[in-house]
């Protein structure tokens, strides 16, 4: 949950330097930077403290004069972060994704968990990047202490700056030296009882050679561009969207490796649309032929890809993957779709989606309107099985997200065919459960040996309801072995069990289980139908 600091309270204090500094032109630089030849990174450095909550308007003022500066007072210097893969020991929730960081918005933000300290976030700016200014804008939950850092590895750090009595605001950091891959904040405690946010980290200097992979940056503003870049995309390459609405069908077919994978990411302003189906498909769902599937994003083959920050909204399905091994899919935001939110689907295994929002899904077909599937049902084997004869889209990671409200069918479901994933730490607002086609739970379990562990679901009216989780057996051996582990269920007074297991005689050799740590407040019934193990 978002802690209860007041908008009001926070626009009041920071967002007026934050328009500021976003609003200036991006690759320039707004003071002149200190001389590079100190003694070491971290002694040549300079710090602009920003405001306290008594001096905002000092702050406000102070941003724009720094913005009035005439042109030959201001040494050049381009803003390398913005766009680029960003990352974070943690999230408050979905709705502070690291990449919110470096969107060039002065509204949106990054947010890790309250009270624990330490916490970072890291930046990507590619191979051989080198860094002389930093600006940072925080919101209420600011550091008192944090170090700069850069690394050319992510595992061997040099501190540039180290901050001993942070006050918030804005920092604007000059004057530094050093040269590397990975931009850290690292924050090390916190100015209040919550934890860190920054609406924006930026980042000056000179860019890196390439992406992981010697690759490049490919921008684009259009949707002709973004057809054309997800066609001609190639290892390390990262695909950077402006902010703006790209609509059409846009498919990826190239794989990256697992040393080179291919990034597309944006701002959550940058929204993927697709106002099809159209044309005829001949056999299974393949790109080509004149058929235009509807789906926003389609990764069709491509293993080995990183989509960050965007938006995919108004389009039949939101994102699929098929035979699309190893995607990560972090902070982005699914919305307003006429069937499945994203599907994992044909054996892309090893998948992660992290730090998302699935939203108002199911609004053409209730039924089939689920937020995440994985695998597929056993009557789609034909088209999506492989060798094995199942859908093995398996040990998919469901890490931090947020799901509904406006999910018309399951906020997950978990096929038969699939085993070894993992949903953990993750929301599930019920409201707008349809009840259509059995979609009367958060979560339907047929798949094997996954763990469900420190979720948090609630239910309210409007919508259909039965329990929070439930397994169903299919296929002979399948929807077994599965942990609930340390999840809190609100059933609304609604739904009979936060766990509900429909066969113990079907699992007898695998059994699912409900382990003691799960609590349940609103049930009808209980926490679950079978024995609690301790």
């Amino acid at each position: 949950m978002s802690h209860a600091r007041s908008t009001s309270f926070r626009r009041r204090l920071f967002t007026a330097c934050v328009a500021a500094a976003v609003a200036l032109p991006l690759g320039v630089a707004t003071a002149a930077s200190a001389s590079t030849g100190a003694a070491s990174p971290a002694a040549s450095a300079s710090v602009t403290t920003g405001a306290t909550p008594a001096a905002a308007s000092a702050a406000t003022a102070a941003m724009t004069q720094v913005a009035a500066q005439p042109a030959a007072s201001v040494t050049a210097a381009t803003l390398i972060s913005q766009g680029r893969p960003a990352t974070a020991s943690s999230v408050e929730t979905s709705a502070f994704p690291a990449s919110a960081a470096v969107d060039g918005s002065g509204t949106t933000r990054w947010a890790s968990v309250e009270g624990v300290d330490p916490q970072w976030i890291q930046i990507d700016l590619g191979a051989g990047a080198s860094v002389s200014r930093v600006l940072l804008n925080w919101e209420a939950a600011y550091a008192s202490k944090y170090r700069v850092q850069i690394s050319a590895d992510g595992a061997s750090w040099t501190t540039l700056k180290d901050e001993t009595a942070g006050n918030g605001g804005t920092d604007d950091i000059t004057g530094l030296n050093g040269t590397g891959r990975y931009l850290r904040i690292h924050g090390t405690a916190r100015g209040t009882s919550y934890g860190y946010s920054l609406y924006e980290v930026q980042v000056y200097g000179t860019a890196g050679t390439g992406t992981p992979g010697g690759g490049t940056i490919v921008d684009v503003s259009t949707a002709a561009q973004l057809t054309s870049a997800l066609a001609a995309a190639t290892p390390g390459q990262t695909i950077r969207l402006a902010p703006g609405t790209y609509q059409g069908s846009f498919v990826a077919t190239t794989p990256g490796t697992a040393s080179a994978p291919i990034t597309l990411t944006g701002p959550r302003t940058a929204v993927i649309t697709n106002d099809g189906p159209s044309g005829t498909l001949n056999g299974c769902p393949h790109p080509g032929d004149g058929w235009d599937s509807g789906y926003g994003l389609w990764l069709y083959g491509a293993s080995y890809w990183n989509v960050s920050g965007l938006t995919v909204a108004d389009a039949k399905k939101g994102i699929v993957l098929d035979t699309a091994t190893h995607v990560t899919i972090d902070g982005v935001l699914v919305r307003d779709i006429d069937d499945e939110g994203v599907h994992f689907r044909k054996s892309s295994a090893d998948g992660v989606i992290k730090n998302s929002q699935i939203m108002r899904t199911g609004l053409a077909q209730p039924g089939y309107g689920e937020g995440l599937y994985l695998g597929s049902a056993n009557s789609n084997f034909t088209c999506y099985a492989d060798s094995s004869g199942r859908d093995r889209s398996d040990r998919v990671q469901v890490l931090d997200n947020a799901f509904g409200p406006g999910i018309a069918a399951e906020h997950i479901d978990v096929k038969e065919g699939t085993e070894g994933g993992v949903v953990r730490g993750n929301t599930f607002d019920g409201t707008g459960l349809s009840g259509q086609n059995s979609a009367d739970s958060w979560i339907d379990v047929k798949g094997n040996g996954y763990l469900f562990e420190d979720n948090t679901g609630t239910f309210s009216s409007p919508g259909v309801f039965a329990n929070g989780y439930e397994t169903h057996n299919p296929l002979t051996g399948w929807g077994c072995g599965n942990i609930w582990r340390g999840n809190d269920s609100d059933l609304g007074g609604v739904g009979r069990y936060a766990v509900f297991v429909s066969s113990t005689s079907k699992c007898s050799a695998n059994p699912n289980k409900v382990y003691a740590s799960n609590t349940v407040t609103g049930a009808t019934s209980g926490l679950t139908n079978v024995a609690v193990t301790p």
